[in-house]
């Protein structure tokens, strides 16, 4: 077996728009109403994808999941006069976000020394509620081989569970065992906390992990309140970097502490208040980066545009890489149509930490297989939305035929 991190992103759907049903996510709901460029966001994303290519960094995909959702508005009773947002709903096209698909822990944490897999059921935001069925079918198809997967069924929706977004992982190798790191919020500020800490503790269990090498931490509260409604809005780890903002945990000090006694070889590098506010680490998602090993072995961090653009932000990260710390490496990508609606390169990616060789290959992307899907886009994807036309069904025949143009490209008809 050569276990390795592979980033699957999400392919950015042909029916992206700004219709800002998210509440707490303050990019999309600043953005509500404004004309979307689908073809451009799903160009940028690809974009990153071979970004990420050329670096020899793994990589795979998630395509865009059905939409219009017929089935979705149909289960309401949903007729044209029915209330606009539900109509919004079964347009939305936030699965392109797989940082919220499933949560994975991979073989060398479990007790069977397989890779579980847990689809979030996203039961919060109506408008993501409805994709954890079509979630799963993909995640069944690429991680097919039961010798190497387990696919467990959501977390029943008493309890919240947002996916990888709030939980993160250490270790010295990715092949080997580490500790995870569970991060949950509690109820009671101005917008919702996503992630309930009895969902975390439950896909540890379904998991198999090792009580000893599990964390279960609390978000802060200012933090969701600051509009960081997932953990990867403040904190990110990888190998052994935890690289965090001072406000991102409830209780830090105590955080940190019960981090290195279940790993203490934890590298941590905690940007303070006084560097980046904590408005400023959320509005330009220096987080919500994807915190990577080089093929060199060295630490990189990919951040979006606006971390370069931002004067608090460059300047804190040109101190840490002109120092000795871990991070040696900021490449900034450009995501802004993801950006818009809340979500930064992090957002778009599921990290498994798989062989290769065991996953179905028409999830893995190589550059041939990056030309044939630009193709498809350029030609499929509509150029711009404007919230009004949302609805409309020439538009929403268009969307249709998108995505089944790239499913046909792909090879992937199951999914239709």
């Amino acid at each position: 077996m050569r276990l390795t991190e592979i980033n699957f992103d999400g392919i950015v759907g042909p029916s992206h728009n700004y219709a800002g049903l998210s509440l707490g996510n303050l990019a999309a709901t600043a953005h509500s109403g404004d004309v979307s460029h689908p073809r451009a966001a799903a160009l940028q994303g690809l974009a990153k994808m071979r970004h990420n290519l050329a670096l020899g960094l793994a990589q795979g995909f998630l395509l865009p999941l059905p939409r219009p959702n017929g089935e979705y508005l149909a289960r309401l009773g949903a007729e044209p006069a029915t209330a606009r947002g539900l109509t919004a709903a079964a347009w939305s096209a936030s699965a392109m976000w797989t940082a919220n698909a499933a949560t994975v822990s991979p073989a060398p944490d479990t007790a069977d020394q397989r890779c579980h897999l847990t689809p979030a059921n996203l039961v919060t935001m109506p408008h993501r509620a409805q994709e954890w069925p079509d979630t799963a079918r993909q995640l069944a198809l690429a991680f097919a081989d039961p010798a190497h997967f387990i696919l467990h069924p959501p977390i029943p929706p008493s309890f919240g569970d947002e996916g990888a977004a709030n939980h993160m992982r250490l270790c010295d190798g990715h092949a080997q065992a580490g500790v995870e790191i569970f991060v949950y919020g509690r109820a009671g500020g101005p917008f919702p906390a996503r992630q309930h800490e009895q969902a975390s503790r439950a896909v540890a269990r379904l998991h198999g992990l090792d009580p000893r090498r599990t964390l279960f931490i609390e978000q802060n509260p200012a933090a969701i309140a600051a509009g960081a409604f997932h953990n990867d809005v403040v904190a990110v780890a990888n190998a052994r970097v935890l690289f965090t903002h001072a406000e991102a945990f409830a209780e830090p000090d105590r955080a940190y502490l019960a981090i290195r006694e279940a790993f203490p070889q934890l590298e941590l590098v905690e940007v303070p208040s006084s560097a980046v506010s904590l408005a400023e680490a959320v509005r330009t998602y220096l987080f919500n980066a994807q915190l990577v090993t080089l093929p060199d072995g060295e630490t990189g961090l990919i951040v979006p545009m606006e971390c370069i653009e931002s004067a608090a932000v460059s300047a804190w990260l040109a101190r840490m890489t002109d120092g000795n710390g871990p991070i040696r490496r900021v490449l900034p990508v450009d995501v802004r149509q993801s950006m818009a609606n809340g979500g930064g390169p992090a957002c778009l990616r599921l990290r498994v930490v798989a062989d290769p060789a065991v996953v179905d290959p028409r999830f893995l992307l190589n550059e041939a297989k990056a030309a044939l899907i630009e193709g498809v886009i350029a030609r499929s994807w509509p150029e711009q939305i404007d919230p009004a036309d949302i609805g409309n069904e020439a538009l929403a025949a268009d969307v249709i035929a998108a995505r089944y143009a790239l499913l046909d490209a792909l090879d992937l008809h199951e999914l239709g």
